[in-house]
């Protein structure tokens, strides 16, 4: 089957366009760098609607059903041809409103018959909420979520805490004193290093957990903290949100801001 041409593969239009990379995001105006040591370079797709390139887990991928329906595949796993956004909800919106997005489908997908659903953006937009809860709780049956405010506090002032989670309706004062834990125990006092406030309230994790009152979480894990923060910082951009990540003086993991 013939590949489309926004899904091929092109480990090198970061330099070829002047941009850099920080963790695999294209962003434009960047100096060039080299892939890490002892990591191969992302894979990086084209957002049919701003033009931008950015690494293929930070965008997210449209798939085409038989019937030539266009859904989210927010794991890029769906068979068939495909098309990816780096664009945030409030410029998908605006896109469609315009005719831009059936445009630029057809002309990604040559000879496909589509069918775009009015409420495309709301169903992203629950694709990678769902994304990142599922997510959640692989990291919690896998033993790498920490719950509870005072276990929470207690790894985070002694420096395991790789990544602070707040519920959308945490009192300022709990998320304060936690925030404030992780920077003694990572040694970033006087910054403004602080957990995430997600983008759902205790009710919606406490399902989504199992569990009751879940107002913070924790990972101690690197890797799992990594897990999460990709799929977080797609929704978090896609929501059009200031922070995808917490403010630890690393290079944000959200995609370029592209925009009409």
């Amino acid at each position: 089957m013939r590949t489309p041409n926004n899904e091929r593969l092109k480990p090198d239009i970061a330099e070829a366009h002047g941009q850099g990379t920080r963790d695999g995001a294209a962003f434009p105006g960047d100096a060039p760098r080299p892939p890490r040591a002892g990591r191969k370079a992302e894979p990086e797709r084209r957002c049919i609607l701003s033009g931008e390139h950015g690494a293929r887990d930070a965008l997210v991928r449209l798939a085409i059903g038989p019937d030539g329906s266009v859904l989210p595949d927010v794991h890029a796993k769906a068979p068939g041809r495909g098309a990816w956004l780096a664009v945030d909800r409030a410029a998908l919106e605006a896109a469609m409103a315009k005719g831009r997005l059936k445009g630029a489908l057809a002309r990604a997908l040559k000879g496909a018959a589509l069918s775009v659903p009015d409420d495309l953006p709301q169903r992203i937009e629950e694709a990678l909420t769902r994304a990142l809860l599922d997510r959640l709780g692989l990291e919690l049956r896998a033993g790498h979520l920490i719950l509870g405010s005072d276990r929470i506090a207690e790894q985070a002032r002694g420096g395991a805490v790789e990544l602070l989670l707040h519920a959308a309706d945490a009192s300022p004062d709990g998320s304060r004193k936690l925030d404030q834990a992780w920077r003694v125990g990572s040694e970033a006092e006087g910054t403004g290093k602080a957990g995430v406030a997600l983008p759902l309230d205790r009710a919606a994790l406490s399902v989504a957990m199992g569990r009751d009152n879940v107002v913070h979480m924790a990972l101690a894990d690197p890797a799992a903290a990594a897990r999460v923060s990709n799929i977080l910082a797609r929704l978090m951009h896609y929501l059009g949100a200031e922070k995808a990540a917490p403010d630890s003086g690393e290079p944000d993991r959200r995609p370029s801001a592209t925009t009409d």
